[in-house]
């Protein structure tokens, strides 16, 4: 049997690699033994271990009854009992100390696996206990490995994984790499806790506004929403609760400080930070920029809006493959359509042109692919999902919120989805 002192060096080294606090691990030691002796040698229910917790003494002991009149495992006569307890009466019950030598072999084996694996137990309990309440969160670690396209992460003593669909478009990773993610999801699974982490969702967005502007952080400054191209653009909508404060500029910061701090996080990806407005046509004029509609016509039954803007600012009302309309889209909540003014020069007109006849064929296939409406193609590729590589690319949970479509279409949409990515691998 381990001495005291190689006992304590055990217990030790479980606290600091493990991470699992001391009582924990002497009350599966405890428990183990117990499990054990019962299950390999002649004791009660009754059996104890016990552990002092000052000496890591490991005593045993079961409880036996006292009777001069029965006969039968583990009863005692009176002369017998008081060799553990001078006092020891007929029917009293008396502890008589157990040597732990006499668990023998089997036993042991059965108790260092049983304190192996709650020990492992408890080490995933406090890894899970530790990260399901920082869903939300920034956390910073460690490139471990690569898998794939998937990037492992080590966070102190546990690891997460930044999956290939959450990381943002050309960033490349090496082992020993320094990483900041958001803690997209926690999962307590039965190979231990699952953390999951993301760069390109939208919330991803909000979290670095919370820490690099004091008045959002302190929540003068609201974060109402973020609509994402993940590496390309975003457009941040901001409110404040104190009409003194301008939310745009405590955003950008003094020359522009705070924003670029977080864009170069963002690996250079372009950031709108725009006014959010209670009335639609102030926030999607707002959500349009850097375009300026000459007019804006709110269409309330039909949840859509109609923005007028001169000819030779088409080009940069839709943007390229039609992003800017389709963010403006996405932050507002409604379906945005833009005209020019007047006759559109031929450069802008072709830009138009090609941007309509590119919507109509993306909803046209989406539509025979996913075996949908055409209302529902549409209202995929407005909000930015124009193939089915595009939706897997994204969490069901930002898909549904972002389509509003209910959870039986949103199942039946990513199930065709993925048969038709597995037939193109095949």
């Amino acid at each position: 049997m381990a001495t005291n002192a190689e006992f304590a060096a055990v217990i030790g080294y479980l606290e600091r690699e493990r991470g699992v606090d001391r009582e924990t691990i002497l009350q599966a030691i405890e428990g183990s033994v117990e499990q054990a002796a019962r299950k390999n040698t002649k004791v009660s229910a009754d059996f104890t271990v016990h552990i002092d917790r000052k000496t890591l003494e490991i005593k045993a002991w079961d409880l036996c009854p006292v009777s001069d009149t029965e006969r039968g495992p583990g009863i005692l006569t009176v002369a017998q009992a008081r060799r553990f307890d001078p006092e020891a009466q007929d029917g009293d019950t008396v502890k008589v100390p157990f040597p732990a030598a006499s668990l023998g072999r089997i036993a042991a084996q059965t108790a260092k696996q049983t304190i192996m694996q709650k020990i492992r137990d408890a080490a995933r309990t406090n890894v899970y206990n530790a990260y399901k309440d920082r869903v939300g969160d920034i956390v910073t670690g460690t490139v471990k490995l690569m898998a794939r396209k998937d990037v492992y992460v080590e966070l102190g003593k546990t690891e997460a994984v930044l999956p290939a669909k959450e990381r943002l478009p050309g960033e490349d990773y090496n082992t020993g790499d320094v990483v900041r993610a958001y803690v997209l999801r926690v999962q307590n699974e039965s190979s231990g806790p699952a953390i999951t982490l993301s760069r390109a969702c939208p919330e991803f967005v909000k979290a670095l506004f919370r820490l690099d502007v004091a008045e959002v952080a302190d929540g003068v400054v609201e974060v109402v929403a973020v609509a994402r191209d993940p590496g390309r653009r975003s457009k941040v909508a901001v409110r404040s609760l104190d009409p003194a404060l301008d939310p745009v500029s405590a955003c950008v910061g003094f020359h522009g400080m705070r924003v670029k701090n977080i864009v170069r996080e963002l690996n250079n990806e372009k950031l709108d930070i725009v006014r959010y407005s209670d009335d639609p046509e102030a926030y999607a004029r707002e959500a349009l920029k850097p375009a300026t509609p000459t007019s804006l016509r709110v269409d309330e039954a039909n949840h859509a809006i109609y923005a007028t803007v001169p000819a030779d600012k088409l080009s940069l009302a839709i943007g390229r493959s039609g992003q800017n309309v389709r963010l403006a889209c996405k932050l507002t909540g409604w379906k945005i359509s833009i005209t020019a003014d007047e006759p559109v020069a031929l450069g802008a007109l072709e830009d138009l042109q090609v941007f309509a006849s590119k919507r109509d064929e993306m909803v046209h296939t989406l539509a025979q692919e996913l075996e949908v409406t055409h209302a529902v193609a549409e209202r995929l590729v407005d909000v930015g999902f124009h193939s089915p590589e595009g939706i897997l690319a994204a969490e069901q949970a930002y898909f549904q919120e972002s389509t509003k479509f209910d959870a039986e279409t949103v199942e039946s949409i990513y199930r065709h989805a993925q048969a038709i990515v597995e037939a193109k691998g095949e």
